[in-house]
Order: C-alpha cells, then sequence, then structure tokens
C-alpha cells in the first residue's frame, strides 16, 4: 500500500470581475428616437393640416430623459443609503452589478432584517458579511434568505441565534446558496457519511459535493484506502473537506512518506495531521525528533505546545533503556 500512495503521488500533477465602472462615469445614452416625416410631396399634403401635437421623437426623447432621470436617482439613493452604513457602493457594483437594478426597498428590507432582532447582526458584523457576499443585498428577502436561516435553524440543527450569527460569520457565502439545490443535498451527504453534527460544520454546506467534497474521499482511495477507510477519515475531521489536494494533501504526504519515512495509513487515525503547517510545525519538529534519534507517534509530536514538545523529546532523550534503542525511539500512544 505505501508503494502504492508513493507511486500516485510522484505520477499526479498539481490540481488543478466583473469591472463596471465607477459611478462618476456612468452615462445612459439616450435610446433612438423614432422619426417620423410625413410625405410632403404630394400636392394634398397642404389638404390636411395636423394640430399642434408632439412629435413621436420629441415624445420618446422625453420619456427617456425621465427614465433616465428616474434611474440615476434612484442609484444616488443607494449610494447615499449604503454610505450611512459605511458601505463602499462603487466598489460592491464592480465585484456584483446587479445591485445597481435593485431596488432601494428591497436593500432597505434586507439590512432591517439582519440587523435588527431577532437576527440582530451589528453594523461592522453587516458590513463584513456584505464585503464577501454582496449577494446578501441582492437576493430576495422572503423567497431566499429567510428560507436560508430557517433551514440552518430547523434542519441542520443550528441552536441559537448566537450560534446562527457565529456560522454565518465563518461562512458568509451560505447566505448566496438555494437551499434546495445546495444547501439540502450537501447536509443530505454530509448525514450519510456518518457526520451526525452538521451544526457544527455549517461551512461545509456551500460546499459542492460533486465538484469538492466526493474527489476528496476518491483522492485517499487512490492512494489504496478502502472507500471505508477514507471515508471514516472525513467522519472523524470533517475540516479535511476544506483542505487543497495539491496544496495540502499531495506536499504533506510526500513529506510524511519520504522525509519522515512513515507509513501512510498513520494518517487514517490521525486525519488532524493535515492542519499542521509544513513548514512551521511538521517539518521542525520531525527535524528535533530525528536529530534526537526518536521518534514520536504524529499527535504526540504534533499537537502538543513548543514547551510541552521540548519537555517530552528531553525526557525520553534522558531515559535509559529499553525505552532508547541505538537509532530511534518510538513512543505508544496512550490507551
Amino acid at each position: 500500500m505505501q508503494q502504492e500512495a508513493l507511486s500516485f503521488l510522484s505520477s499526479s500533477l498539481p490540481s488543478l470581475h466583473h469591472n463596471f465602472p465607477s459611478l462618476s462615469r456612468l452615462r445612459f445614452n439616450n435610446f433612438p428616437a423614432l422619426s417620423f416625416k410625413p410625405n410632403t410631396s404630394s400636392s394634398s399634403s397642404s389638404f390636411f393640416k395636423s394640430p399642434d401635437i408632439p412629435s413621436l421623437s420629441s415624445t420618446t426623447t422625453t420619456t427617456t430623459t425621465t427614465t433616465t432621470e428616474t434611474l440615476e436617482s434612484s442609484i444616488h439613493e443607494k449610494l447615499i443609503y449604503l454610505d450611512s452604513l459605511g458601505i463602499d457602493f462603487l466598489t460592491l457594483i464592480n465585484r456584483h452589478p446587479p445591485l445597481l437594478s435593485t431596488a432601494l426597498s428591497a436593500v432597505e428590507s434586507v439590512v432591517d432584517y439582519m440587523t435588527t432582532p431577532p437576527i440582530n447582526f451589528t453594523l461592522q458584523d453587516f458590513r463584513r458579511l456584505v464585503s464577501m457576499c454582496p449577494e446578501l443585498l441582492t437576493s430576495p428577502l422572503t423567497s431566499h434568505t429567510i428560507p436560508v436561516i430557517t433551514f440552518l435553524l430547523r434542519e441542520v440543527g443550528v441552536d441559537s441565534i448566537f450560534d446562527l450569527r457565529q456560522a454565518l460569520r465563518r461562512r458568509p457565502r451560505l447566505l448566496a446558496c438555494s437551499v434546495d439545490h445546495q444547501l439540502r443535498p450537501t447536509l443530505y451527504f454530509l448525514q450519510r457519511i456518518g457526520i451526525l453534527d452538521p451544526h457544527k460544520h455549517t461551512y461545509l454546506l456551500s460546499c459542492s459535493v460533486e465538484h469538492k467534497l466526493v474527489p476528496r474521499i476518491d483522492y485517499f482511495e487512490k492512494l489504496g484506502f478502502s472507500r471505508r477507510s477514507a471515508t471514516a477519515m472525513f467522519k472523524r475531521f470533517p475540516q479535511l473537506f476544506n483542505y487543497s489536494i495539491a496544496e495540502n494533501y499531495e506536499p504533506k504526504l510526500k513529506y510524511l512518506m519520504v522525509e519522515m519515512g512513515r507509513d501512510v495509513r498513520e494518517v487514517l487515525e490521525f486525519p488532524q495531521y493535515f492542519s499542521f503547517s509544513l513548514e512551521n510545525r511538521i517539518k521542525p519538529r520531525h527535524e528535533a525528533c530525528a536529530a534526537k534519534g526518536v521518534r514520536f507517534p504524529l499527535p504526540v509530536m504534533l499537537k502538543t505546545n513548543e514547551a510541552g514538545f521540548r519537555d517530552t523529546l528531553e525526557v525520553c532523550c534522558d531515559s535509559s533503556p529499553p525505552l532508547k534503542t541505538s537509532r530511534l525511539v518510538t513512543v505508544q500512544k496512550d490507551s
């Protein structure tokens, strides 16, 4: 299995704005006016004297001008309103142009709902939500935003409004997801693989099952793990779904097997290995152990703080045989 995993790693390749003019440069071109030219070549035209009625071209131009002024006024009102909340309207429409055509009353309704009881976000938190999820301001309140909130509280089992705010602070993109097409299917998938406390892992609900979750389980299968074993890793440590295959799994597994000389199956029991920094924790700890001629189980080597790690290392080095061998000491995990 170790050789199969190494072969897979060596052969694998790394996986893997809207530009909108600022308001000061917005121009609203008039629609082309329809021209109407009566036939004046006929001698009888003088017989039909039309009264003084505004031409179609003049009427169209007047209507277009009125529409343009109304649109400009609406945008100006939104700019002033959002600016009063500390939200940069011009930056926001560059990232999310649909905000231009969203009614001010709709925007105000969303702001009121999210910043007053029971949801009651502070303005500072709300500004952060909008900066990370501008769709919040343009999503229909009653048919989208409220159903998302209701889903998180009732179906996911988020315990309280406080926990709801925490979940949305951590993952504002939840507010842009469809309950029927994104959130609920992902919830069912997580429950199906044995994650029975999804309210603790709401950040995963915005992830695509087909494009993110399943491919990560498949990756460990290709390393030689059974489907059941690979799935058990994610059940034990759901945060593993959030890590990149190319930027996290591959370099850390390569270091584990090649530089540390460990069996790839160690990550089955300790998938939290992938949560530690390769450069700032894994490599320095391994090098310190190798310099002393000792080897700790991964949890002992990585989970303790720096002082605890150094103390454990010194105790181990000062111990007499049979704890020490001529080459390595393996400290067994507590039962």
